[in-house]
């Protein structure tokens, strides 16, 4: 028989650690700060060693406290994806997927005939959302996430990388009547920019690009140019572009639907570095067939 330590005891030491604070973890399993001290206290008194070194805060492990963490906290991870995955009894759960908003809708969304086709009997739920959902707390199965460099503490996969160049509507470039032979010719263009919630000084935004263009065409002056129409989604910027109201700095990735049909062109052919995506997921899940059938999927989908 196995001879286990309070769960209640377990939880607390859990959470305060995942928190970093008594009261954080008080707030999420709704007890008291004084109820949290007290199962940390009990779960120390069992394992025989302190567990958090509790001065000066903020809350430290101690070296005992720092080889349980990552046990508890895989095993938690499993419960929580174990549950998950009956919850819906006689109907396959769905692979909860995360993803940025505009990857989601005009890169997932176009290909998902495929998928079911290929997987009939694993459903998805796609969430789209710019918000880093937590995968631990078991906000969804699988994250693709969309950095610059890999994420850390999980079993990650880099899917791909993109880069961004001016793209447009064909009938924005027919009704003009003038070919683009320099960077410079885009100025005759409203240029659309969309807002880079990462604040990254090297995000490929217009300004970027302007720039860069600037140095091998000297006719390029007007670096400071106003945007002719300004959007806070990246999403709302492509529809507008697609559109043809103007041109956008877009990723070949998000928009490689359009420009495969046609509906968008390349209006230039500099390009500035992208971000990687990758899929991310939890070493323990029992999703994991399902989770490397959609990370092969994604790999092989055209």
């Amino acid at each position: 028989m196995r001879k286990l330590p309070p769960l209640r005891s377990l939880q607390a030491f859990e959470a305060a650690a995942r928190l970093g604070s008594f009261k954080s973890a008080a707030a999420e399993l709704h007890v008291t700060p004084t109820a949290i001290s007290h199962q940390v206290r009990l779960l120390e008194k069992t394992c025989g060693h302190r567990l958090f070194q509790r001065h000066p805060k903020p809350l430290v492990l101690t070296g005992a406290g720092a080889k349980l963490y990552p046990g508890l906290r895989d095993g938690f991870d499993t419960l929580v994806s174990a549950v998950a995955s009956i919850a819906e009894t006689g109907t396959p759960a769905p692979l909860r997927v995360t993803s940025p908003n505009a990857f989601a809708s005009r890169w997932l969304v176009p290909r998902l005939p495929d998928w079911r086709e290929r997987y009939p009997d694993i459903p998805l739920e796609i969430i789209g959302t710019d918000a880093v959902l937590d995968l631990r707390s078991g906000d969804a199965d699988l994250a693709i996430r969309y950095a610059r460099t890999m994420p850390t503490g999980f079993v990650v996969q880099e899917i791909c990388r993109d880069m961004f160049f001016p793209v447009c509507s064909p009938a924005l470039l027919a009704k003009d009547g003038h070919a683009i032979e320099r960077a410079s010719d885009l100025l005759r263009f409203p240029l659309i920019h969309f807002d880079w919630m990462t604040r990254d000084p090297q995000a490929p935004t217009w300004r970027q690009w302007l720039a860069t263009a600037g140095l091998v065409d000297p006719s390029l002056t007007a670096i400071d140019k106003t945007w002719a129409l300004s959007f806070r989604e990246e999403l709302h910027a492509i529809d507008a572009v697609v559109a043809g109201q103007g041109i956008a700095i877009c990723s070949n990735v998000v928009v490689s639907h359009e420009l495969k049909s046609g509906a968008l062109v390349q209006a230039h052919p500099l390009s500035l570095p992208g971000y990687g995506f990758y899929l991310v997921a939890l070493a323990q899940n029992v999703r994991h067939a399902d989770i490397e059938a959609f990370a092969n999927w994604m790999g092989t989908a055209d």
